[in-house]
This record gives C-alpha cells, sequence and structure tokens, in this order.
C-alpha cells in the first residue's frame, strides 16, 4: 500500500522560480544581506542582488538567450553564481549546471548532450571551458568569463560587459509545469550521466515542501560550502536560502580552517553538510580552537550519515544534527527529519539511521524488487526491505531525449523508483539501508560505473573491466576496477589510477585495481557485480 506524508500539504505557487523568490519580496527584506563573500568582505542586499539578475536576464537576451535556450554554467560557489543562474531562468533559458572539477572531454560531453549554445564560467576554469568550447562549436563571444578581461581585450565578454548596460529583463511566457529551467546531470539508478529535466515547479515545488521542515528563516545565517552546481546545494542552500531571506555565507571549496573561520566570524546558525564534513568535526582537534556556539543546527546529505557519528558531532558542537534524503530526480529532497519532530509530528526524534518521513504533497511506496509487491506499514518495527518510490510535485519531468531511461525510472502512476533499498516503522519513518542501484557514492559525488568501464576499455592494455564500489579503511565508499589485461599486455595498478585520473574529475578516480582472469556476466553479458562483491 502507499502511504501519504504525514504533514498537511502546502500551497505550490503557479509561478517562475524567479517570480517565487522574488516577486513578492517585502520593502523592509530589500536592503537585508543576501550573499556574503567572506574573503573579500563584500556583502550583496536582496536588492541588488535582483538588480543583477534583471540586468543579466536583460544582458542574455540581448545575445540571443531565450525560452527553450540552454546556457552551462561552469562555476565554483561565488555569489556571481546566483546572478548568472537565476540570470538564465529570468532571461526564459535553461542552466545546465557542470561539476567545476570536471576535465574538458566531461563538460563537452555535458555541452552537447545538453545542446548548450552558451557557456559562462571563471578564469581558473577558463583553460577546460575553452577547450570544451571549442570542441562543441561555442563561439568566443559565447564563452563569458566572469572575471576576465572583457570582450574587447579577448574576445570572451565579462561581468561588467554583461551587466554594465543594465538592459531590462525581457518579458517572457512560459508554463512553469512544463519550461525546463534547471538540467542538472545525474546517472538516476545506473549507466551514463544524463540531464535531469526540472521545471519551474518541481524547483519551486522542493523550495515550499521543505520551508515548513527546514526552519530558515530571516534571521538565519546559513554556510553555503556545497555547491551550488550539485542539486543538493542549488536548492537546498541557493534557493531556500533566498526564498526565507536568509543570509548565505558562500565558500567556494571546502576547506576545514576557514569553514570554521567562518562559522565563528559569521556567527552562523545553520549549516548544510556531507557526511566527510561530519568526519572532520567529530574528529579533528582544530575544532576546539574556534568558537561555534552560533550554530545551532546542522543538516546531513547527498550520502548515508552513521548514527554514532552524527551523535558525536551533536554532542562536540552542541548542536541539534539531522539527516534528510533525496536525489537530482526529485528537485532534490523527499525525505527530512525536521528541525522540531515533537512540534511538527507528536512523535520523538528519530535516530540519524533514518531519513525521516515523506515531505508534504508526497506519497511513498515501498515495494519488493523480487516480486512487484507493496510492503505494507508495519504495526511496529520496521517492515521488511524494498525498493522505494516516491510521488509528488518535485518529480523530474524526465531524462533529456531519452524517453527509455524515464519510463524505467517513473512509472504510468507518476511514482519514481528510486533504487534505493528502504525500510518503514508504523509512523511512516523510512530508513534507507541498500542500493539497488550501481551507482557508487564517494564524498557524496555520484561516480557511475559505466562511464568508468567506458573510459578503461579504450586503453590498448585492457581487454575487459568492471567497476564496483567498495568501502576503505575509513567506511568511504571508493570505486574499485577488476581489469582483464589483454595477452602479453604489462599493465601495473598505478598505471590504471593515473589512466583513469587523468581522464576524470577526481571524485570519479578509480582508487583500487584488481587484476582478474575474466569478468563474471550473465547470459545476456550483464556484469554480475555481485559476483565481484563476494
Amino acid at each position: 500500500m502507499s502511504f501519504k506524508s504525514p504533514y498537511p500539504d502546502v500551497e505550490i505557487p503557479d509561478v517562475s522560480v524567479y517570480d517565487f523568490l522574488f516577486g513578492s519580496i517585502a520593502d523592509e527584506d530589500l536592503d537585508r544581506v543576501a550573499l556574503v563573500d567572506p574573503k573579500s568582505g563584500d556583502e550583496t542586499t536582496y536588492r541588488r542582488l535582483i538588480g543583477q539578475i534583471d540586468a543579466a536576464a536583460g544582458a542574455l537576451a540581448a545575445r540571443g538567450i531565450g525560452v527553450g535556450d540552454v546556457v552551462g554554467v561552469l562555476s565554483p560557489n561565488i555569489p556571481a553564481f546566483a546572478t548568472v543562474f537565476h540570470g538564465i531562468l529570468r532571461a526564459g533559458g535553461t542552466a545546465t549546471t557542470i561539476n567545476a572539477l570536471f576535465t574538458a572531454p566531461e563538460i563537452a560531453k555535458q555541452l552537447t548532450n545538453a545542446n548548450a549554445t552558451m557557456l559562462i564560467t571563471i578564469s581558473p576554469m577558463l583553460e577546460q571551458a575553452a577547450a570544451a568550447a571549442k570542441e562543441v562549436g561555442i563561439a568566443d563571444e559565447n564563452l563569458i568569463v566572469l572575471d576576465g578581461e572583457g570582450q574587447e581585450s579577448s574576445g570572451h565578454p565579462n561581468a561588467v560587459d554583461l551587466l554594465g548596460p543594465n538592459l531590462p529583463a525581457p518579458d517572457i511566457t512560459i508554463d512553469p509545469a512544463t519550461h525546463v529551467a534547471a538540467l542538472p546531470y545525474s546517472s538516476g539508478t545506473t549507466g551514463n550521466p544524463k540531464g535531469v529535466a526540472l521545471s519551474h515547479r518541481n524547483l519551486v515545488a522542493n523550495v515550499a515542501q521543505i520551508k515548513p521542515l527546514q526552519g530558515v528563516t530571516n534571521d538565519d545565517v546559513v554556510i553555503a560550502v556545497l555547491p551550488f552546481f550539485h542539486i543538493y546545494g542549488m536548492t537546498v542552500l541557493l534557493n531556500a536560502a533566498l526564498y526565507n531571506r536568509g543570509r548565505l555565507v558562500i565558500m567556494p571549496r571546502f576547506d576545514l580552517v576557514e569553514f570554521l573561520e567562518n562559522i565563528q566570524n559569521q556567527k552562523v546558525t545553520k549549516a548544510f553538510i556531507a557526511p566527510p564534513v561530519a568526519v572532520a568535526l567529530a574528529k579533528h582537534p582544530i575544532i576546539d580552537n574556534y568558537d561555534l556556539s552560533s550554530l545551532e543546527v546542522m543538516m546531513s546529505g547527498a550520502a548515508p550519515l552513521d548514527d554514532e557519528l552524527g551523535k558525536a558531532v551533536a554532542k562536540r558542537l552542541d548542536l541539534h544534527m539531522l539527516q534528510g534524503y533525496g536525489m537530482s530526480e526529485l528537485s532534490p529532497v523527499s525525505h527530512l527529519i525536521p528541525i522540531d519532530t515533537k512540534a511538527a509530528l507528536g512523535y520523538d526524534e528519530p535516530p540519524l539511521s533514518s531519513t525521516g518521513w515523506a515531505i508534504p504533497n508526497t506519497e511513498n511506496k515501498i515495494v519488493d524488487p523480487a516480486t512487484g509487491d507493496e510492503i505494507d506499514l508495519p504495526t511496529e518495527g520496521l517492515s521488511e526491505p524494498g525498493e522505494l518510490w516516491v510521488k509528488g510535485p518535485n518529480v523530474m519531468l524526465g531524462y533529456l531525449n531519452n524517453e527509455q531511461a524515464t519510463a524505467d525510472t517513473i512509472d504510468a502512476d507518476g511514482y519514481l523508483h528510486t533504487g534505493d533499498m528502504a525500510q518503514v516503522d508504523p509512523t511512516g519513518c523510512v530508513y534507507i539501508v541498500d542500493r539497488l542501484k550501481e551507482l557508487i557514492k564517494y564524498k557524496g559525488y555520484q561516480v557511475p560505473p559505466a562511464e568508468l568501464e567506458a573510459l578503461l576499455l579504450t586503453h590498448p592494455g585492457i581487454a575487459d573491466t568492471a567497476v564496483i564500489g567498495v568501502n576503505d579503511d575509513d567506511g568511504e565508499e571508493i570505486p574499485k576496477a577488476f581489469v582483464v589485461k589483454q595477452p602479453d599486455a604489462e599493465l601495473s595498478e598505478t598505471e590504471v589510477i593515473e589512466f583513469v585520473a587523468a581522464k576524470v574529475a577526481p571524485h570519479k578516480k578509480v582508487r583500487v585495481v584488481e587484476f582478474i582472469d575474466a569478468i563474471p556476466k550473465s547470459a545476456s553479458g550483464k556484469i554480475l557485480r555481485k559476483d565481484l562483491r563476494k
């Protein structure tokens, strides 16, 4: 049987992301600080940010970007990310956000698949951005380098070229329910990365759904270290904080000392992290050198948080530790432990081994993958494990130009099959227990085995290969490659690791190699990964 969210439904306005975030901003909020660059000390008010977004939209429209056009964004977390991302959406375009660690071939692959006609980046990433742009045929004037020398000097427009004319934002007409606002890339339950088509309504819905549970207010200072190019950072940090008129302290990358300094100096009240950050917070002796007393709530997502680790962080920092669950295909949040479980639901707070309850306006099923039978809510304890299915307004439109993958993931009744095995308690609280899908999660980042396998097979010394996730000594899941050498090939583990490392982002690197005589496969040729895990 299906079970609904225990929360009352929330209103989801039928508007664009821009209108939802800024359309009804109160006069007294315009001069609040929206974004803080702690390195430079620069602060961007809501008034200034909205003006920049409008100017960016006007400039993009003047350069030919309109409804249906796709613009790539290759950038770490910087204040300008908010301007260009929302400027693209304001102009009627679609933003495809690109992992800032990607190599030129990986960037080109995403730009090609997304059919992007423009790319926005910054100087430290210009080399790989320019190589990718050249490969896919994006002209110099459509490769915008925000902190660059400018179009007259370099051929590439910069932020001054973009915002200086202060052109008015265009009037556009879109259907929020069907128009694609964001196109992040995800491997879904398996395979190569696919464009996740998220509508304006998807993004609006998810912010509206998590608002009563997340508890961010205009008094909150939120540290933004999770990347905005990732759907977690895009929705839970950028959009949700702006909607609630919070103050975002922006970090381009995680550095423990800077993270601690920023919490101390900026009086950060809420932090959203991935589990690797929790390890440092629980164990590193330097933590005791900082005043982190302003920090009230920390929420972990992107990968499972160990219950004991979460408790250790909560005790050491004297804060409230929570966990959530989601995926790009769900915009991304589908389950959360609320800020105050007793007030929200009348229940005691669940253990951190759970992901909490389904968010408002959603419905779940737990389904036995072997039989297809729906698993009922138990009367006590936890149910039998089954695949978690999710239905709601945050479910993606589908995978870009991939009807088969979409049909394999979203069924005729609108349920998205997550590929994660879960159990549920009598109250509907969900526990993720295992992964049906083949995807490897390394430090919260997705590593698709099929992508690494395809790359490894291009090596002349490799006859066959398979990649699985294994746990290292610290319990972190890492990619391990099983390799069958070509006859007479001389090949070492180091050579295989270096071959992959030169061609992929750091989180995708193969960490361990084992040479074997043959890759176990089914009669249909499917890799039997379970045999490799024995």
